[in-house]
């Protein structure tokens, strides 16, 4: 349980926030959202082979299996839904998304993955099992990930979409120079935008509304630098207090205080608000000050639809984001390690490694 003075702290800001939320509610009008949250497309079949319907006859029963587990894991620790947007991410961004993030000895290691949480990993693997029990070795890790992470999204509070499927799992880590492409927290719009581009997704929408991602979950608290807030400023206090203390670099802090288990636009509401350092992650903080991203940053804070219709069209980019190498892989028998690797009883069914 929270100290007094913590949940006495947390309502008084949260009384600010809400209030907040209802006034920009009160002016927002829902816009209408589209079948796969992709640039207004309902094609069932997309780019690279995937496809909405590609396990429907090798596994119809796929997609309850994952929410069904989803749901109940995220029961028992909410903190699971930040934990599977970070590993959709970091798997996503270096070489598109085929899983490479799952393989042991790989690039978890290295510095921008630190702090992955294991009991999602271990979600992953245990979901998988239960789908090739059920369907056979059919279904990739890398579909699984993207799927989980879509219902853990939902089932926070956020939109419902559908993703095309049919990944393949790839057969080696991602190369350290491609991990290291992921923007650090201290990166700058200029920083951004290029990361951005450079991985597929060119347009600062996508951008701002990934960033959005920072909803739910928790980062260490050196992650948000120096606070310089107004002297006397009692919500800078109350948000930054858990970082307050000497030696506390490690401490995790929520990085939406107001509802950081919810998926919703407060957030960004929060960004608009805060306009001083320390409070907010310094990349997030930059997306307020820059004209290329602050209007959206305000229009996210303004009408939390426009937020989740733009927030899962660019979840579906990124869920297509393919390496040079293209759609090539395996689907693994066990998400942490290739199928070569894997015991000399199931080491002679290496049928399943294609190309797509």
């Amino acid at each position: 349980m929270a100290p007094a003075p913590l949940i006495s702290c947390r309502a008084s800001v949260l009384a600010v926030g809400l209030l907040l939320a209802a006034a920009v509610s009160a002016s927002a009008r829902p816009l209408t959202l589209t079948t796969l949250g992709s640039g207004g497309s309902t094609n069932a079949t997309s780019g690279g082979g995937l496809s909405v319907y590609y396990h429907l006859g090798s596994c119809p029963q796929l997609e309850t299996i994952v929410r069904s587990h989803v749901d109940a894991a995220l029961r028992q620790n909410v903190r699971l839904t930040a934990g599977l947007l970070r590993v959709f991410f970091h798997d996503c961004f270096p070489q598109g998304c085929d899983a490479s993030i799952l393989l042991d000895n790989g690039e978890r290691n290295l510095p921008p993955n630190v702090g992955l949480q294991q009991e999602v990993l271990q979600l992953i693997e245990d979901i998988r099992a239960k789908v090739h029990a059920q369907c056979g070795a059919t279904v990739s890790c890398a579909d699984i990930t993207v799927l989980a992470t879509r219902d853990a999204v939902n089932l926070a509070g956020g939109p419902a979409f559908t993703v095309p499927l049919g990944r393949l799992d790839s057969l080696a880590p991602a190369s350290d120079n491609d991990v290291f492409k992921l923007p650090p927290p201290t990166a700058t719009v200029d920083e951004l935008l290029t990361a951005f581009k450079n991985a597929g997704l060119s347009d600062p929408a996508d951008l701002v509304s990934l960033s959005g991602a920072h909803t739910v979950g928790k980062a260490r608290c050196s992650s948000f630098g120096a606070v310089s807030g107004p002297a006397g400023d009692d919500i800078t206090r109350c948000i930054t207090e858990t970082c307050s203390a000497a030696g506390s670099g490690d401490r995790l802090r929520d990085l939406d205080f107001l509802t950081p288990n919810v998926f919703d636009n407060l957030y960004f509401i929060e960004l608009t608000l805060k306009k001083n350092q320390g409070v907010m992650l310094p990349s997030d903080q930059a997306l307020v000050s820059d004209s290329r991203t602050s209007w959206l940053v305000q229009g996210f804070a303004d009408n939390h639809w426009w937020f989740f219709d733009q927030f899962k069209t660019s979840m579906v980019k990124m869920s297509q984001l393919k390496g040079p190498q293209g759609n090539v892989g395996e689907v693994r028998r066990n998400c942490f390690r290739r199928n070569a690797a894997a015991s000399l009883q199931d080491a002679g069914d290496e049928g399943l490694a294609t190309s797509a």
